[in-house]
């Protein structure tokens, strides 16, 4: 099945729209409902939401950013622009809902819909986890699971998908038909019932009523009777019922939790019969989590062996709680996201587990739309605080300052936020560990600011799911079939080892290429199993290419001659890789050479030919358009001779990044996917489509305000005629931050301002000319982001991306965000 294409034509009769367009054929591929999120405008459809504020005020700003079609309900702003393709509706949120349905209905693949208080992203995230060798996945991006997430989720269902995870959140009656409607979820979740978004509803019975619709044509249905005690058996929804409880009969009915050192050994009895499972987390958020994936394994027929090996290999999920060092040698757990009796729960047990301090302290706001009474309320959190062994509450809001009278432990109670913030140099906070949790509107992010202690090491994120967006751009471009080389040498240019590999194998590419065999064998080391090319290997390194089965290139006949002087003492046909010299003049076999390579060749019983390779030398660049078309043509003569040699056909392989984007008929069998994994391409304007992976920053160590005449740094090449001030950096050239951007060349961004570097560029610093700005020791100062990319810093120094990324030195903190 094809996946429809959607022109904006097509999406106007679908949505019944009256029309204003200008190019009827514009194919739509992505939806935007945030003038900020703009990946490839020609392809995007706006959406003018009326939610916190009125879409449509922000279709200039969309219309600035390169988007030209849009969905509204406000004809008067179609005489602004009169070259953009306009849909007049009268709901936008309808018509979004609309167009993702239709989108559902196009194609058939098997769809969970999980929905609940607490913990449908974390099982949606481990389910993905646990079934993607067996799926194609499409989820949730992140915890998109409203009105307006769920089609927007729904939206990005490719034919190529047989499996659908998406969570549904709703916060009032009547919302969950809609959702419903859009996921059509044959397997169905329930996580649990909790108070969160309790203000919508009348009582926790109809609430719990409402998130049942979402699974009302569900064949199977999982959840906990102990979840569902308000309704009878007979109506819950699902035409098969798969129960899971630690506390009464159940399909899977837990008998034992108990934590091992960092993980959660938990048993059970299925099917008459004691099972087990180790799971890698012991927080209690985590076990209810993995317990519900666990029967869900279950209730699609997996055994209870095979589901505990994969069980075990769960890995972590970015949660809402968050450790941080704070001030003063304090601990910070920063939950300032929620509030509501569940989490704090869950809170307060994460808490427990803190035993770097003797003290404890919760600095908590009152809550919101529990279903209870005030009295009732903060006597239970009191009771949890005093079963949780908390020392100290510090309690903000109006409400819970009423009833300090049932705290039996130290206490200190503000009206709101400003109030403890006008506090807060004569509050003591030493060697204790701090749970701050507050209801969002508390803005707990700013006490939160004031407690935590900031870090001054250079970092360098790295953003994974940006990384598996900038794969699926690639994917998308590639023709159905065709494999995905993913290159990770030079330390997977720069971004980490083992960390890129293991999610470049989760995304199932097909190769990975090395420079070095060590490279490979730090791979291999690391649990990856994906076939990896050695694209350098050396002689020396035979023996442990073989017994760490990698791939290696071979590139000369000596090579070729060398190699197999070694393999032939092994009793097996190894695979290795043929490159071609088109054009390069690097490496690889020339075509007065190609004779003596296939009488080598020819009938040898000890390499199997994996792939035949080359390298495009100029396929960014259209004055060397020839000569790349010239390569392509010299590559297919010769492949065609050795093929014939070796009577079967390798994989064929020529394209790297910009081979994929500009030549089509380059992509043969393979292509070699490099610098655009990690968001850079040149063939594209501005990097359109891809996503920024990497932020470099560091912080500000010193600020100093120079006189007139002073000067700067060694050799005193940095002058200050007219005084000023400056700013000392934590990154200098050991962390690969080049000399070259000395005097005044490179730049960083501090407070929102380019500020330039002044002197020479010092191993371990940098000075920065920040005159005329406010600066303090600890602001953050970024090196490079989306912002200030690193294009503009290798123009800067007349360089490429690639050597700014791979210098970064690895002395600097690798941090990885995967969401």
């Amino acid at each position: 099945m094809l996946k429809p294409i959607y022109t904006i034509s097509r999406i106007a009769e679908i949505l019944k729209a009256d029309t204003k367009l200008v190019e009827e054929q514009n194919v739509i591929e992505y939806l935007v409902i945030d003038s900020r999120s703009v990946l490839v405008p020609e392809n995007s459809l706006f959406f003018a939401l009326d939610s916190h504020r009125d879409g449509h005020e922000f279709i200039k700003d969309a219309y600035a950013r390169g988007i030209k079609n849009f969905v509204m309900t406000e004809k008067k702003y179609v005489a602004n622009h009169p070259d953009c393709n306009f849909l007049l509706v009268d709901d936008v949120l309808k018509a979004l809902q609309s167009l993702a349905t239709y989108h559902r209905n196009q194609l058939d693949l098997k769809t969970i819909g999980i929905t609940g208080s607490n913990g449908k992203t974390i099982v949606k995230e481990w389910l993905y986890q646990l079934l993607a060798t067996d799926f194609d996945i499409v989820r949730s991006p992140k915890s998109y699971n409203s009105q307006i997430g769920v089609p927007l989720s729904v939206w990005q269902i490719d034919a190529d998908n047989t499996l659908g995870i998406f969570e549904a959140g709703i916060s009032a009656v009547n919302e969950m038909e809609t959702i419903a409607t859009i996921i059509q979820p044959e397997i169905g979740i329930l996580t649990n019932i909790g108070e969160a978004h309790a203000e919508g509803f009348g009582s926790k019975r109809e609430k719990l009523i409402e998130k049942l619709k979402l699974f009302k044509n569900s064949e199977l249905f999982i959840y906990a009777p102990d979840y569902v005690s308000e309704i009878e058996l007979k109506d819950l929804p699902g035409n098969k019922k798969f129960s899971w409880s630690g506390i009464q009969a159940a399909d899977l009915r837990i008998i034992e939790v108990e934590n091992i050192h960092e993980h959660c050994h938990i048993k059970a009895i299925y099917l008459d019969k004691e099972i087990e499972c180790l799971l890698p987390f012991v927080d209690k958020a985590s076990i209810e989590d993995g317990i519900i994936c666990w029967a869900t394994l279950l209730a699609l027929g997996y055994s209870p062996e095979e589901v505990a090996l994969r069980i075990k290999k769960l890995s972590h999920v970015t949660m809402r709680l968050e450790l941080k060092n704070g001030i003063n040698q304090c601990s910070v757990i920063d939950d300032s996201y929620s509030a509501d009796i569940s989490s704090l729960a869950i809170a307060l047990d994460f808490l427990n587990q803190q035993n770097q301090h003797p003290k404890k302290t919760v600095i908590l706001s009152e809550l919101f739309e529990t279903g209870k009474n005030d009295a009732d309320l903060y006597a239970e959190i009191a009771g949890l605080l005093r079963q949780k062994n908390v020392n100290r509450l510090i309690g903000i809001g109006t409400h819970i300052s009423k009833f300090s009278n049932l705290f039996k432990l130290e206490t200190q109670f503000f009206n709101d936020t400003d109030a403890f913030i006008e506090a807060f140099g004569d509050l003591s906070f030493s060697h204790e560990t701090i749970l701050v949790k507050g209801a969002r509107r508390f803005e707990f992010g700013r006490i939160s600011k004031l407690l935590t202690q900031k870090i001054h090491d250079t970092v360098l994120e790295i953003d994974l799911n940006a990384m598996v967006g900038n794969l699926q751009f690639y994917r998308s471009k590639v023709k159905p079939g065709v494999k995905i080389m993913a290159m990770v040498k030079a330390f997977s240019y720069g971004s980490g080892s083992f960390e890129i590999a293991n999610l470049l194998q989760f995304h199932k590419v097909d190769y990975l290429a090395v420079a070095y065999a060590d490279e490979g064998i730090a791979l291999r080391k690391a649990g990856i199993t994906l076939p990896i090319m050695v694209m350098s290997p050396e002689e020396s390194a035979f023996d442990a290419i073989i017994e760490h089965h990698l791939e290696p290139e071979i590139y000369s006949i000596e090579i070729l001659n060398s190699f197999l002087n070694v393999v032939c003492n092994y009793d097996f046909i190894y695979p290795i890789h043929i490159k071609i010299d088109s054009g390069m003049h690097r490496l690889g076999f020339d075509r007065s050479e190609i004779d003596t390579l296939s009488a080598i060749l020819k009938d040898n019983q000890h390499i199997k030919v994996q792939s035949i390779f080359s390298h495009l030398v100029a396929s960014s660049e259209s004055e060397h358009d020839n000569f790349t078309k010239h390569q392509i043509d010299e590559f297919n003569h010769i492949t065609v001779e050795l093929i014939e040699v070796l009577g079967y056909k390798p994989l064929l392989h020529i394209a790297n990044t910009s081979g994929i984007s500009r030549w089509a008929e380059g992509q043969m069998d393979m292509v070699r996917l490099g610098i655009g994994l990690y968001g850079f391409d040149s063939t594209l304007i501005n990097n359109r489509g891809l996503q920024t992976t990497m932020v470099l920053k560091t912080t500000v160590t010193q600020v100093k305000t120079l006189n007139a005449g002073e000067t700067v740094g060694y050799s005193r090449r940095g002058v200050m005629p007219n005084g000023g001030k400056i700013a000392t950096v934590k990154i200098g050239y050991a962390d690969g931050y080049s000399r070259a951007f000395g005097n005044g060349v490179g730049k960083m961004l501090i407070n929102g301002n380019l500020v330039p570097t002044i002197g020479s560029i010092c191993m371990d610093m940098t000075m920065l000319d920040v005159s005329g700005i406010e600066v303090k020791a600890g602001d953050e100062a970024i090196v490079f982001n989306q912002e200030h990319n690193i294009m503009e810093l290798a123009k800067q120094i007349n360089t490429i991306p690639y050597e700014i990324l791979t210098n970064i030195s690895q002395r600097v903190k690798r941090v990885y965000f995967y969401e």
